[in-house]
């Protein structure tokens, strides 16, 4: 595979494309709010903020938000831990043209959850989901790499990254969520005693 095509995922339509083995593929296909099960699944959930600030989006995400290329977006990058453990690294982009009335809350979500706004704003319009393995010499695998190392937490180099996303549209406004999840996510599905 050449360099340059590591810097895109193959984002499928279908979860069956990617080959997640069954506890993985239950994480990726979960209905609803991924927030609220990993409340569920876990005595203390946390959304850790890393940075939010304007960057340029990756290769993958300009045609999904309307861009014609790698333009600079806002950016949005989180930890979401369960019982002090990261199990999800999530990465937003919003395009600059995207106003304050499109995404009112963006700019101060702080350590809230995404999820739980887009999940109960009415005006919020969900896409559909793609799924994708994040391969090593993606930048978004770099991304969990550091910061997990960052937080003091093992990468796991060897392991395979398997990851969703959906664009979300508010008014005039669309915005790119995207979900790796870590190998911790399985350790949730194994021992939590809390239902769904």
């Amino acid at each position: 595979m050449r360099p340059a095509s590591l810097r895109r995922a193959r984002w499928l339509a279908h979860p069956d494309g990617v080959h997640a083995p069954a506890p993985m593929r239950d994480w990726l296909t979960t209905e609803g709010s991924l927030t609220a099960r990993l409340v569920a699944s876990s005595d203390s959930f946390r959304v850790q903020k890393l940075r939010q600030a304007g960057n340029v989006c990756l290769a993958d995400e300009a045609g999904a938000i309307g861009l014609p290329r790698p333009l600079r977006v806002w950016e949005r990058e989180v930890l979401l831990r369960c019982d002090g453990r990261p199990v999800v690294y999530g990465h937003t982009v919003v395009p600059l043209t995207a106003t304050a009335s499109d995404w009112p809350l963006f700019s101060a979500l702080g350590e809230r959850s995404l999820g739980t706004t887009l999940f109960y704003d009415p005006l919020v319009e969900r896409g559909q989901l793609a799924y994708a393995r994040i391969r090593p010499g993606h930048p978004l695998r770099a991304r969990v790499r550091a910061a997990l190392l960052e937080n003091d937490v093992p990468f796991a180099a060897d392991a395979d990254y398997f990851a969703r996303r959906c664009v979300y549209r508010r008014r005039q406004g669309l915005l790119l969520v995207t979900e790796v999840f870590l190998p911790a996510v399985l350790k949730l599905a194994c021992t939590s005693t809390k239902s769904k």
